[in-house]
């Protein structure tokens, strides 16, 4: 008579290790799968006003128009820009994880009103069509075109913000508008970091130079 035996299994304990050691694996799998948590970029502003230097005299600049400043299309968002000159001088690169707190337009409308409010009355465009064809109380309107904003390279190491305007003046008479003066300016500041806040430190100064530099001019219009 033949005997039947049993196929005899692993110990109850060994499977229950077996089935953990399987669940762990496939909790591991799971998390590797599972999205990184999103970097979220770095915004900045301009900050508080540098201090200010000897005031320019307001004579010229009491009753003042300030148009909207207008920028490239390169320059119409709010990415931190960068070149690297070493390199391709004509491509503007965008940081990843950087951005402005709105377009650089505006930021820099923003401070070139706060600083010619210090030396006078500032209007806005529609304030200014108030007064428009009146020669004698006729505002000057000062008009800021932003052609470049971004953080140049020179080498991996060694950066600059780079800011370049063109800004033109314009007073209405009877016969319509009069040129005063256009001029274009440039201004580089050195970076202290190779990076998107070494830029925007780096683009913050040369705004606030540009922007001296622009009242002056302004003051020293004739009339």
């Amino acid at each position: 008579m033949m005997l039947c035996c049993k196929p005899v299994g692993p110990p109850s304990w060994l499977r229950s290790l077996a089935l953990v050691t399987s669940l762990c694996v496939l909790v591991g799998l799971s998390a590797c799968a599972l999205p990184d948590k999103p970097v979220r970029p770095s915004v900045y502003d301009f900050g508080a006003p540098a201090a200010q230097t000897a005031p320019v005299p307001s004579s010229l600049t009491a009753t003042v128009a300030l148009a909207d400043v207008e920028a490239s299309v390169a320059l119409d968002s709010t990415a931190v820009l960068y070149r690297l000159g070493y390199a391709d001088a004509q491509q503007l690169r965008p940081y990843a994880y950087a951005r402005w707190s709105m377009v650089p337009a505006l930021l820099l409308q923003q401070r070139l009103r706060e600083r010619l409010g210090t030396q006078g009355v500032v209007l806005k465009p529609a304030q200014a069509l108030m007064l428009r064809g009146h020669e004698e109380s006729s505002p000057r309107v000062l008009r800021v075109e932003l052609e470049e904003f971004s953080q140049w390279f020179n080498s991996p190491q060694d950066s600059a913000g780079l800011l370049r305007l063109r800004a033109t003046v314009t007073q209405a008479t009877s016969q319509g508008d009069r040129l005063l003066g256009q001029r274009n300016f440039s201004v580089q500041r050195p970076a202290l970091g190779a990076d998107a806040a070494g830029g925007v430190r780096a683009l913050t100064a040369a705004s606030d130079v540009a922007i001296e530099e622009v009242l002056q001019w302004l003051t020293a219009l004739p009339p």
